[in-house]
């Protein structure tokens, strides 16, 4: 069995292929207008996609590296940058036989290009003119003008003249450091705090060691110096004293000199008076004497020398009353250290009184216009000692019912009282040494008390009276 043949169906005819694309004619001056954008434009019209991309690449690393750094080497790397961009467009388009004259082409690169040069040279003039005023505000010492003005600077200008913008981002920082400065002088001024007045000056000092920063440090300094005196002497004079112990530092800063020697006269007077209404003496003192020590020649220093004598006089009577207070015996308190008291009234002709401390047995007895108890008052100080036997009186003989052949014989003596006399506007120790008081002697009756054995009355002081003990006394207490 046969079959016919298989006869298969003829192929297709070939589809036809596209017909390759045309080369992109190059425009010379149209490719190097595109490139000077630094965008790589004119790569992009030789449809150059690695050149292109480079050329934003680096335009990109270039304007960042300009921004951040602010230095004028990165600015010239890009100015190369750019005319290389411009030459090697140029090279390119020229070297391509395919050459046509694309007038539009030209036209929207040269307002591209135009575009980007003229906003860089507007940015940077921009630039300059905020600098200027941010240098004007700092020469006049005038940091929030300066600050305001360094405020207009956005990233454009940073792109196109951070070089030129980057010292008024220096004169920003100092002015913050100065505002800083400015509180802490202002909280030292509050509290006369010599610790916050020394940080500020630190900072001033700091800023100072900046170029430029002479005026808007002056500012500063003068508006703490203006608010002398504060409302408190006392804070005033710590600050002043501080501003004069501060030394000449050859510069601005030495400007508090003046105001300090205007104001701490005054000061040192005021303090002193608030102090001695504080019963503070010894820092009132210190504040007159300092006065009389640094401006021996000033209006205030015989106020000040009233007030240092004050102040002594003062300091001597509250120590006396503290050994007063602390006396309990003839050899106690003000009897074993005397003191003086310069205010005490003069001891002189006459009767003058006294401040009778020790054993008051018998003192107790002397009239009150003898006496006193307030230091500020008395004239002499007597310390009294327990009595003693002084000078024998009279020897008589007593029996008891007891034992009528055996007298006692008791001899009678006068009541010696030791004594620390001392003038309290000197403190130094006057005579007598003792009084001996006189008195009845020899009673018909001797009464007295025992308890296991009866070994007689021994001896006995003679009684005495108030105006035995006042004739006694009298010498002690009269010159």
């Amino acid at each position: 069995m046969t079959y016919p043949a298989y006869d298969p169906a003829p192929p297709l005819p070939p589809e036809p292929s596209e017909p390759p694309r045309p080369p992109a004619l190059a425009d010379p001056w149209a490719v190097a207008l595109g490139n000077a954008t630094l965008l790589g434009i004119g790569y992009l019209l030789l449809r150059r996609w690695r050149p292109a991309a480079i050329a934003v690449l680096g335009t990109a690393v270039l304007l960042d590296l300009t921004a951040s750094t602010a230095q004028a080497r990165y600015e010239i790397l890009l100015l190369l940058w750019w005319a290389a961009g411009i030459a090697h467009g140029w090279f390119l388009a020229r070297r391509r036989p395919e050459r046509a004259v694309r007038r539009g082409q030209r036209a929207g690169t040269l307002a591209l290009a135009l575009a980007v040069v003229l906003t860089a040279v507007l940015l940077r003039v921009d630039a300059y003119g905020i600098e200027n005023r941010v240098t004007e505000a700092r020469e006049a010492g005038d940091c929030e003008a300066a600050v305001a003005a360094q405020g207009e600077v956005w990233w454009g200008h940073r792109l196109a003249g951070a070089p030129v913008v980057e010292p008024g981002d220096a004169v920003v920082r100092a002015c913050h450091r100065l505002e800083g400065a400015a509180a802490t002088l202002a909280r030292a001024a509050r509290r006369g705090s010599t610790e916050d007045l020394g940080r500020g000056f630190g900072t001033l000092a700091g800023v100072l060691n900046e170029p430029g920063n002479e005026q808007t440090v002056g500012t500063v300094l003068d508006a703490f110096l203006d608010g002398l005196p504060t409302d408190d002497s006392c804070d005033t004079a710590a600050l002043t004293a501080w501003l004069r112990e501060r030394g000449p530092s050859h510069d601005v800063l030495d400007r508090s000199a003046g105001p300090a020697a205007r104001t701490e006269p005054a000061a040192l007077v005021g303090c002193g008076d608030h102090l001695m209404t504080e019963d503070a003496w010894q820092q009132a003192r210190a504040h007159y004497q300092r006065l009389l020590d640094t401006y021996p020649d000033d209006a205030r220093a015989g106020e000040a020398r009233d007030g240092v004598r004050e102040a002594t006089l003062a300091i001597e009577l509250d120590h006396v009353r503290g050994l007063v207070e602390n006396t309990y015996g003839a050899d106690s308190g003000y009897c074993s250290k005397p003191a003086k008291y310069s205010g005490a009234p003069p001891f002189r002709k006459g009767t003058s009184r006294a401040l009778f401390l020790g054993d008051s047995e018998y003192t107790d007895k002397l009239p009150g216009s003898w006496r006193t108890g307030d230091p500020a008052k008395a004239a002499l100080v007597v310390c009294a000692g327990a009595a003693e036997n002084g000078a024998a009186v009279q020897t008589c003989s007593y029996e008891n019912d007891k034992s009528k052949y055996l007298p006692h014989q008791v001899t009678f003596y006068k009541v010696k009282i030791p004594l620390k006399v001392y003038e309290l506007r000197t403190g130094k120790r006057l005579d007598p040494r003792s009084v001996q008081v006189g008195g009845g002697s020899c009673p018909s009756v001797l009464r007295y008390e025992y308890y296991m054995y009866d070994l007689g009355p021994g001896d006995q002081f003679v009684s005495t009276s108030k105006s035995g003990v006042r004739d006694a006394f009298r010498p002690v207490v009269r010159r």
